[in-house]
């Protein structure tokens, strides 16, 4: 590996850190849906890693096919750019209706009462909810089998930036070694910095007591998506 090479390697792992960090999106989704969906930390880890290998892999494929064809950096990142559009988009509409979804399992799980006689004349009021319901154990497993493919699609479709002209570099070297090693140092920084983020969040939410607002949690996590779209999309997250 030469110097050049070495150096952009370097550079590809301290971008992909904090191409991350400062990406809310690579993580946020994942640690509210882990809450609201009560996923264990093994299928946390398992989806948010499945939906990051996606999401650079798109980026590598989509690398090495304008190498392979020759096409210009710029192109590429007219794509990428077009990518990252239509994936801010779909995480808004995901998340407006996951929101929409959870806003209406709170109304229809709302505390109620209920006055229940006896046969001595007397009466006593019964307060509960109908979380429990079948209807509502359907909806919740239906939603656990969606949310990880919808989120593993978006992802797919949503492009790494700063990946294709790093990539593009060592091509024009005609270093293919090269460009193997900042695609695979770019993607193992980028999935790991995701992991550790994601691991260590839903194991402090874990801690923190939420009592009584259980039932918002579905809400929460459209919301918490519906925002990391809304700050793609406008503010250029």
């Amino acid at each position: 590996m030469t110097s050049e090479i070495s150096a952009l390697v370097a550079t590809a792992a301290s971008i992909g850190l904090f191409h991350t960090l400062l990406g809310p999106d690579h993580y946020l989704p994942f640690i509210a849906m882990s809450r609201s969906g009560k996923w264990s930390v093994r299928k946390t880890v398992l989806v948010t890693a499945i939906c990051g290998i996606g999401h650079v892999l798109s980026s590598i494929v989509l690398g090495f096919v304008g190498i392979a064809m020759g096409i210009g950096v710029g192109k590429l990142e007219g794509i990428e750019a077009e990518r990252g559009g239509l994936a801010a988009w779909a995480l808004i509409a995901f998340g407006l209706a996951y929101f929409i979804w959870g806003i209406r399992a709170v109304w229809r799980n709302r505390p109620h009462e209920h006055n229940h006689p006896h046969e001595d004349g007397s009466t006593h009021v019964h307060t509960h909810t109908h979380s429990g319901g079948h209807g509502h154990l359907h909806a919740r497993a239906d939603s656990k089998n969606v949310t990880p493919w919808a989120l593993f699609l978006i992802f797919v479709l949503g492009p790494c930036e700063p990946l294709i002209p790093l990539l593009m570099y060592p091509a024009a070297k005609s270093s293919l070694a090269g460009v193997a090693w900042v695609a695979i140092v770019f993607s193992a920084v980028t999935v790991g910095t995701m992991l550790a983020v994601v691991v260590v969040s839903a194991y402090g939410m874990k801690r923190i007591p939420f009592a009584g607002l259980d039932r918002y949690s579905h809400a929460f996590a459209g919301g918490t998506i519906l925002l990391c779209g809304v700050a793609i999309r406008f503010l250029g997250l």
